[in-house]
């Protein structure tokens, strides 16, 4: 019996500790890298979804990390810093918005180069910005619309209806 409890303790350490290694694997390799160069900030006015290690991408390609997020006690605005790529030359005039990864994915920072010969320096600050669209807010404004356009509609037919021949 005692050889018993033995070999099931044993093989119940193997087994935590192979769900260890499988743990701190699955950790390691979650595809969140740092991205660690060029400090930029950027202003919005919402980023529903927007978390710190979200991605930076320019062109689709990831370029860089969110590296922190933040209120501006003046302006009220949610203030995103970024870490991209050191070898990036951003025009001064690019702009960043935040964009989704897709209808059920998280959010990312979308960087949209600019025309200017002036590149944005360490530490710089986006000028352009769009912040987040509330899925939920776009699909109340449709229903409310097309609750509005119907209500119209049968008013509409209503009157037709009552007006004399």
């Amino acid at each position: 019996m005692a050889q018993r409890n033995l070999t099931e303790m044993l093989a119940g350490a193997a087994v935590l500790l192979v769900a260890t290694v499988f743990l701190g694997y699955a950790v390691a390799n979650t595809g969140r890298t740092q991205v660690h160069g060029l400090t930029l900030r950027a202003k919005f006015d919402r980023i529903d979804g927007l978390t710190v290690g979200s991605d930076v991408r320019l062109a689709g390609v990831k370029v860089g990390n969110v590296t922190g997020t933040r209120i501006d006690p003046a302006s009220f605005q949610a203030i995103v810093t970024m870490s991209v790529q050191p070898n990036l030359k951003l025009p001064r005039d690019s702009s960043a918005e935040v964009s989704s990864e897709g209808l059920l994915g998280g959010k990312s920072i979308a960087i949209v180069p600019g025309g200017d010969e002036a590149l944005l320096a360490d530490g710089a600050e986006f000028t352009i910005t769009q912040s987040s669209v509330s899925l939920e807010q776009l699909l109340g404004k449709f229903i409310f619309s097309v609750s509005d356009l119907s209500a119209n509609v049968q008013k509409q037919l209503d009157q037709t209806k009552a007006a004399p021949k």
